[in-house]
């Protein structure tokens, strides 16, 4: 607790003032968290001074502004797109920071760089060297010759140990291909607080689970009034992921930086509302590095409609990373998306055509 305190000393990011008369003060509350490794091991004991949530106003971003002059100050360019990252170039060899918070991820083409970002950085700030990264917000990272790795295995096993699914059977596929969702208006009603938890924990490990993505996505439409039913789905994903704990998404080293995109549609696939629900995946390379699956806004009176928007929300997301990674020093011109319709693809390449919707 004191050393939380000696730092807000140390780097500057409060000012004591008087008390407005009109005013009340925010409380504050301390929070206590050991922070593990990737095997669950105690790695250090944490103690953090936060302000209560519900009653304060925006907070000034005084650490980030406190790092991020430091770093402009040392030669360091901030992105453009995203302005948590930043780097530092050196002849043909460039420095790369990304900031989450107070945590900080760095890699450099030459090792050099990194040894001196981290003494530069120690001598300004009271910052530990957790060495090579492999544990990080819950992500596994292991890093080998032929590339990276990444899974949430060790996530994995506390949701299931968590919701009591440790037992039991596995099954091959997160979610029967012939079930059909709906909001089931007779079925017996479930804990939504459950419920909603089971979901929250499924959306977080989406981030390196990409097959469950679509399934879970199916069931959080549901959050509002779940039943038994949509619980039975849940758990099936569930017991797919106890089945297929170790899986996760490899990232090979090669030169291959070429940018594009996959995208699809089911027609009128919500029972509901015959809303039809598009999905979409963008490779760098060999290398998925981005991914979705989002019901449409719109109701689509034709399959070309369905794969056009689809098509449209790959596009979008296309656009954000190519101007993205500018600020990696990569360019792409020419991005191809690839879609299995031919009506949705004579619409994107003739706009001004008529086609039936």
């Amino acid at each position: 607790m004191q050393e939380e305190l000696n730092q807000f000393k140390r780097n500057d990011v409060w000012e004591l003032v008087p008390r407005p008369p009109s005013q009340t003060i925010i409380g504050t509350k301390w929070v206590f968290r050991n922070k593990l490794d990737d095997q669950g091991n105690i790695v250090r004991n944490k103690a953090r001074l936060v302000a209560q949530g519900y009653c304060q106003e925006e907070a000034p971003r005084a650490w980030y502004d406190r790092l991020s002059s430091f770093l402009l100050q040392n030669g360091f360019i901030r992105g453009k797109v995203d302005t948590t990252l930043f780097v530092f170039e050196k002849g043909q060899d460039c420095l790369l920071v990304q900031i989450y918070v107070n945590d900080i991820i760095f890699g450099a083409t030459n090792d050099s760089l990194c040894k001196k970002f981290s003494k530069l950085m120690q001598g300004e700030f009271e910052m530990s060297m957790m060495g090579e990264l492999n544990f990080f917000l819950g992500l596994q990272i292991k890093q080998c010759q032929e590339g990276i790795y990444i899974s949430q295995s060790k996530y994995t096993k506390e949701l299931l140990k968590k919701f009591g699914i440790e037992e039991g059977r596995t099954v091959s596929t997160p979610m029967a291909t012939n079930v059909k969702i709906d909001k089931d208006e007779k079925g017996k009603s479930v804990d939504e607080s459950k419920y909603r938890g089971m979901i929250g924990s499924l959306l977080y490990l989406t981030a390196s689970r990409p097959d469950i993505l679509h399934a879970v996505c199916l069931c959080a439409r549901f959050q509002g009034n779940p039943k038994e039913f949509h619980m039975s789905v849940v758990k099936r994903i569930f017991r797919y992921l106890k089945g297929t704990i170790q899986y996760g998404l490899f990232y090979p080293k090669n030169e291959n930086f070429s940018l594009k995109g996959y995208s699809d549609s089911d027609y009128a696939g919500n029972i509901d509302d015959r809303k039809s629900t598009s999905g979409s995946c963008q490779f760098l390379g060999d290398c998925l590095v981005s991914w979705f699956s989002k019901k449409q806004n719109c109701v689509s009176l034709s399959t070309a409609k369905a794969e056009y928007i689809s098509a449209a929300f790959c596009c979008t997301q296309l656009l954000w990373m190519k101007q993205t990674l500018v600020d990696y020093k990569c360019s792409f011109e020419n991005i191809p998306i690839f879609c299995d319709n031919i009506s949705a693809i004579n619409i994107a390449q003739k706009p001004g055509s008529s086609q039936p919707y």
